[in-house]
């Protein structure tokens, strides 16, 4: 059961992960490059980030390929979301990016499981 529990915790962050990394992604082939910039990058290299984190690799952990390495991008991120962008705002708002943080890091800590990639 153990295995069928990490499947689903990674399966359903990741998806959830990606219902806002699609819009980014999709902002940034549609070449809208307005975004905020947290860590003093630029809005566009900040914008590619996130759409990293967010959507790209978060593909890779729903299938369980790279699964430790693919979660580091996706925490990096939710770091940035929980203590800059959203370090002065309440805790309500910033509830859902620390979950995602706890989340990921999680699965960087207990792995994918074997219904994964990984374990083939």
């Amino acid at each position: 059961m153990k295995d069928l529990g990490l499947l689903l915790l990674r399966v359903s962050s990741a998806v959830l992960m990606i219902t806002h990394g699609l819009p980014k992604f999709q902002k940034l082939i549609g070449g809208n490059f307005e975004f905020g910039d947290p860590i003093g990058i630029g809005a566009a290299p900040s914008l590619f980030l996130a759409v990293l984190g967010e959507f790209v690799f978060p593909i890779l952990v729903i299938i369980g390929f790279k699964t430790r390495w693919a979660t580091v991008p996706t925490i990096i991120t939710m770091l940035v979301a929980t203590f800059i962008v959203h370090g002065s705002d309440p805790f309500n708002v910033k509830e859902k990016a620390i979950l995602f943080l706890i989340t990921f890091t999680s699965i960087l800590l207990l792995g994918p499981g074997k219904y994964s990639l990984d374990k083939k």
